[in-house]
């Protein structure tokens, strides 16, 4: 219902009428100019930050593939506050990690030691992957090529819309200057009015 009286709206300011203003028609104009410049410019913005988003993950991709490896660790105890109590299970945090004091072997062949965080409940002894940087310190998986593109996918989406928002908030801020100027056009047409029936009511 909504949509056919914003249709049957636009179509009678497209229309010739003899009610139809100059206000009616730019307004009109508007409309259309604003969707054909979300178009263009939401398109051409989405598909440049999206581009020069994907160019510099997939360069981030690369290098932290180049220079992350996967290792095994072993975990040598549970850092306090892992478990409720003796004997029970570890009980993990918000995200569903524990914290573990760990060793694991450097790229000089050196031992490494720190803490950290294990998804899967282990005891002293047990072994798990661990991705190490060029280092041999403790660090996060690389990012792979499928979430890189995800995320530029995302940029590309949101500069688009950016890009779009700001052609609809001109939009609205011409649409309101057309209406201001419109209700300025009536306030004097009827003062015009009264001041023609003053002179009809003297003439009588």
């Amino acid at each position: 219902m909504r949509a056919t009286k914003t249709a049957t709206k636009a179509l009678w300011r497209w229309r010739r009428n003899p009610l139809r203003r100059r206000s009616d028609a730019l307004e009109a104009w508007t409309g259309v100019a604003a969707v054909v410049l979300m178009l263009l410019l939401g398109t051409a913005a989405g598909w440049s930050a999206g581009a020069r988003a994907h160019q510099a993950l997939q360069h981030t991709v690369r290098e932290q593939q180049r220079h992350r490896h996967a290792v095994s660790a072993t975990a040598v105890r549970l850092l306090p506050g892992s478990t409720d109590a003796p004997g029970r299970e570890p009980a993990a945090g918000r995200d569903g990690y524990r914290r573990v004091l760990a060793r694991w072997p450097g790229p000089d062949g050196r031992e490494r030691t720190g803490a950290v965080a294990v998804r899967q409940a282990l005891a002293p002894g047990g072994r798990f992957a661990l991705w190490t940087d060029e280092h041999g310190r403790a660090s996060s998986r690389p990012l792979d090529a499928g979430t890189a593109t995800a995320h530029a996918v995302l940029a590309g989406l949101a500069a688009a819309g950016a890009a779009a928002g700001l052609v609809e908030g001109a939009r609205r801020l011409a649409v309101r200057r057309l209406v201001r100027q419109r209700y300025q056009q009536w306030d004097r047409a009827w003062q015009l009015a009264g001041e023609t029936w003053g002179r009809a009511d003297t003439g009588s």
